[in-house]
């Protein structure tokens, strides 16, 4: 008797849990005019499901550099809304590396008497 596995599609995923970042983010100018804490959480749905991977590093996305890619990608940014910021991380992250589907949080800690306020976007690679 032959036994086999059929392949579902994957919900294998990587997650960064806030990530402290500093960006130039705010609605006024004096809100832009220096730099702020954000925490910055990633979910990423890379291409390779984990059991094809073999254990080979250079079938996954290397979190290390992702989480490099992002702090890098708000530098020199300055942006009004979180919202804004949020989605063309995940736009460029998605085209830099291997990766089906992101989800980025960004959070910002602004509002007295909340812990803080967040904004999370989905976006999927487009289809080859």
């Amino acid at each position: 008797m032959l036994a086999f596995r059929m392949k579902a599609e994957s919900d294998d995923r990587i997650h960064v849990e806030q990530l402290k970042i500093v960006a130039r983010v705010g609605v006024s100018e004096r809100e832009r005019a220096r730099s702020q804490r954000l925490a910055l959480s990633i979910t990423i749905w890379p291409r390779f499901q984990a059991d094809d991977l073999n254990d080979d590093v250079t079938k996954t996305v290397d979190y290390s550099k992702l989480c490099q890619e992002a702090k890098k990608f708000v530098q020199g940014r300055a942006d009004k809304l979180i919202e804004t910021l949020a989605d063309a991380m995940a736009e460029h992250l998605l085209r830099k590396f291997a990766i089906r589907r992101i989800t980025v949080e960004l959070r910002k800690f602004v509002l007295k008497g909340a812990g803080y306020v967040s904004v999370t976007v989905n976006r999927a690679a487009a289809l080859d």
